[in-house]
């Protein structure tokens, strides 16, 4: 469900219901624009993956507008960065499911048609799309999915944190076959929020695509998965779940710069949404480790800390909020 959207309509039924107008139409009115602004979470994904990207999430959040985070729970340095979450009472800490490229939490004989042996270790499936197309054609067993993902989140809990939302990595919740069990795994934890990986009609302006022809295959992408968008909303709603109005940034991920951050702020719609980042320092275990972000994460963790992003935000009437403030809207 949305929590800032459902709550403009039932403010714009109350102000027609005020007929004729009266004192209360135009106090009502002033509630109306007070849930109008436009809200934007920003949360770094990947907390747990190295020591340098915990470093990064860290100042990020400190110094920066990174106001949320996804924790992987089967991530090399996840021991650290549950450490780290505790000392950081304002930074609202999520879920980072992880089903492909890695290793799972449970022992790979529960998880089958996800994990496969070689070279000695069992590990999750790493190529993106026969993940998809073994998830298209039911050879993903719901249960499996279902199970791996309480794990996951149950090992956050267990380390003491609060979590409070899922996501997942490379966004692979955004397929059915694979929300389903997500949901079903989340509520069972008593998870209150997921993220919505769809994003706005129009997260770009025209000009600023057709300046940069690298962007075009994945908004492309991007632009067919939109078409799932509704079924995502209607699940997530009847599972219980908030989540928010959809996610910026997804189409920059690994191109993001002050000039792009710049046109996805000024055309962010009303509503709450979730920008998607991706800070750490490209070290020596960033560059053995198996991602194609390396140097965008160091330029993202400048981008994130620098005064001019809050300002811009802060100029454009974007409140930043939390996962966290979120689930306490209701």
């Amino acid at each position: 469900m949305y929590a800032s959207t459902e709550k403009s309509v039932k403010l714009e039924r109350l102000i027609r219901s005020c007929n004729p107008p009266t004192e209360h139409a135009e106090i009502c009115a002033v509630c109306l624009l007070d849930w109008r602004v436009r809200r934007l979470i920003v949360n770094a994904d990947d907390f747990g993956f190295t020591t340098g990207v915990n470093r990064a999430i860290v100042e990020a959040h400190t110094h920066g507008i990174v106001t949320s985070s996804t924790l992987m729970a089967n991530g090399p340095a996840f021991e650290q960065a549950a450490r780290l979450a505790k000392t950081l009472p304002n930074l609202s800490v999520g879920c980072h499911v992880v089903l492909i490229d890695g290793e799972p939490v449970l022992d790979a004989r529960r998880v089958p048609s996800l994990a496969s042996a070689g070279s000695g270790r069992t590990r999750f499936r790493e190529n993106l799309k026969s993940f998809v197309l073994r998830a298209f054609l039911g050879h993903l067993e719901p249960a499996e999915i279902e199970a791996e993902v309480t794990a996951q989140i149950r090992r956050l809990q267990s380390s003491g944190i609060a979590v409070s939302h899922v996501d997942t990595h490379k966004h692979t919740h955004l397929f059915p076959a694979v929300l389903r069990p997500v949901l079903r795994a989340a509520k069972t934890c008593g998870i209150r929020a997921i993220r919505n990986p769809f994003g706005p009609r129009k997260p770009l302006r025209s000009s600023e695509l057709l300046a940069r022809p690298s962007l075009w295959t994945r908004y492309a992408e991007v632009r067919i998965l939109r078409t799932m968008a509704a079924r995502f909303r209607d699940s997530a709603k009847r599972a219980g779940l908030l989540t928010t109005d959809g996610t910026l940034g997804v189409e920059v991920t690994g191109a993001l710069d002050d000039k792009l951050f710049r046109a996805i702020a000024e055309i962010i719609p009303e509503g709450t949404w979730e920008f998607v980042c991706h800070p750490g320092y490209n070290d020596d275990d960033l560059r053995s480790s198996n991602t194609r972000l390396r140097e965008s994460r160091e330029a993202e963790l400048r981008l994130l800390t620098t005064p001019e992003a809050r300002q811009l935000l802060s100029n454009l009437g974007v409140s930043l909020i939390s996962y966290r403030d979120l689930g306490e809207e209701t």
